[in-house]
């Protein structure tokens, strides 16, 4: 197979895939308080995936998956969630498609929390039918949503995006705010829509995040 095929899998003929490790980056559309895009986890799975498949051979980035569970977020414009039952028999049913007849194996990249869930139990589903599925989520420190972590992240992806801004969200451990969040969302605990405090946040720090992340994406592909 050529070495200089694109990782792009839209830009790909059928006769050019087969074979290859497929990356589905699984995002969300949902409110990240008055200084991020809603598009914010979507951007995020985007570039990891992109930057794995630039760094390892037979890697393909698969379309964005653009929508996820995100009832968490209900009450806040822009959020579009298809909820966790949908976002599971979404992905069974692109994991079904995609492994053995397109590729040998599917790696699922979900920036957004709300996804743990479903992104497990359709993993589960998929390997008890002796299919190649795997899934990935960065694992960062810091705060839980739209705070100085993302914040940093989308600054090192697209400045322009990030909206000025001077809100601090609620800062509570995320352990703590748990059962409110569980009960009644985030708009309960945080009418900003944004936790943790997104003041101090850069572009270096993003950077910085987004070159771990990376690094352990590539180490997790490696002992796959």
């Amino acid at each position: 197979m050529p070495t200089d095929l694109p990782a792009d899998l839209g830009s790909l003929t059928s006769a050019e895939v087969a074979g290859r490790l497929l990356v589905v980056p699984v995002g969300s559309t949902e409110q990240h308080g008055p200084h991020l895009p809603l598009s914010t986890d979507t951007d995020i799975a985007v570039a990891l995936a992109s930057r794995l498949a630039s760094g390892v051979d037979g890697v393909l980035v698969a379309p964005a998956v653009p929508y996820g569970s995100s009832g968490e977020h209900a009450g806040f414009p822009g959020t579009l969630s298809i909820g966790a039952a949908a976002t599971e028999l979404l992905l069974v049913e692109l994991g079904r498609s995609a492994v053995p007849a397109t590729v040998r194996r599917l790696l699922l990249l979900s920036a957004h929390g709300g996804n743990a869930g479903p992104v497990t139990a359709a993993v589960r589903l998929l390997r008890s039918e002796s299919r190649d599925v795997r899934a990935w989520s960065p694992r960062w420190d810091g705060d839980a949503h739209a705070g100085r972590t993302e914040t940093s992240v989308q600054l090192a992806l697209d400045r322009a995006r990030v909206r000025p801004s001077t809100v601090v969200g609620n800062t509570t451990p995320l352990a703590e705010l748990m059962p409110a969040l569980r009960a009644g969302g985030v708009r309960s605990v945080s009418p900003t829509g944004v936790l943790g405090d997104p003041t101090g946040a850069s572009a270096a720090e993003g950077a910085a995040l987004l070159d771990a992340a990376t690094a352990d994406l590539v180490a997790f592909l490696e002992h796959w």
